[in-house]
């Protein structure tokens, strides 16, 4: 029988993730299929009914719905257990629905392995929502000690200090002062996605030398990247976080580490034109 999986967020439209998944089930000749699902707060239940009746066989998760999930599931483990965030189901061994999150490894392996003096780098986060934990913790992983949030809900940064408790705390109003004191900048926000919202100033005043991660890829160039790209920053976009978290994704549900190499990446590209 196929085996189904598929992907859960709003908005969900520009997920790259069936592209992706596909076209591993294809090289590596396993009978599944990958789709958008159509999913909705008040039905993530049925979303794990049908995991639990193996209907389904794994699902990722997008915003907003990486930590409202977490009710719904039997067991979080490893990273998904400290940050309290998901992005990969499961059914495990013993018929319990497991969450995992994917990305703390994704963006280590995208940006964050090859940092130098990362112990005394400063990093801000933007954003306090579904990946902000996740980026948070890859940073900690990756020796950076020195790291601020800004958000525009400002509950929400408090709510992350309670986990991380040696996060610095900066104020919407403030942050376009603030960058000039940063090494590295993420922006874990939507602000920059396709046909959405985007930051409301330019990022001006910074570091010659700042390395910016944008989480989004699709654009590939949000107006804030191509702003910084011309000013001669180190700039990068949320394609390889992508492509590694959902590599992780697809050797927890396959047992399949799956290569990335140029016809993925050029795939991939095509559908980002």
């Amino acid at each position: 029988m196929k085996k189904k999986f598929g992907i859960i967020g709003n908005p969900i439209k520009h997920s790259l993730s069936p592209i992706l998944h596909n076209h591993w089930f294809k090289k590596y000749k396993i009978d599944a299929d990958y789709s958008i699902l159509d999913v909705k707060d008040n039905n993530l239940e049925n979303i794990v009914g049908e995991l639990k009746n193996r209907n389904l066989s794994g699902i990722n998760i997008t915003l907003p719905y990486k930590q409202k999930i977490v009710p719904h599931l039997d067991t979080l483990i490893n990273d998904a257990e400290y940050t309290n965030s998901v992005n990969t189901l499961y059914i495990d061994d013993h018929g319990d629905l497991v969450g995992e999150n994917t990305d703390v490894f994704g963006l280590q392996a995208a940006y964050l392995k090859e940092l130098d003096n990362s112990f005394v780098m400063k990093a801000l986060v933007i954003g306090a929502g579904g990946v902000s934990p996740s980026v948070i913790f890859s940073l900690q992983k990756s020796g950076v000690k020195n790291i601020s949030i800004a958000n525009r809900t400002i509950e929400k940064c408090r709510f992350l200090k309670k986990k991380f408790r040696f996060l610095n705390i900066i104020e919407w109003k403030n942050i376009k002062d603030e960058l000039i004191n940063f090494d590295i900048i993420i922006n874990a926000t939507s602000l920059g996605l396709k046909n959405g919202d985007d930051f409301d100033f330019d990022f001006e005043n910074t570091k010659d030398d700042l390395i910016f991660i944008d989480t989004i890829y699709n654009p590939l160039e949000t107006k804030s990247f191509k702003y910084l790209k011309r000013k001669g920053i180190k700039v990068f976009n949320g394609l390889d976080m992508f492509i590694y978290q959902g590599q992780k994704a697809f050797y927890l549900w396959n047992k399949i580490n799956p290569e990335i190499d140029q016809t993925l990446i050029d795939l991939l590209l095509s559908k980002l034109k």
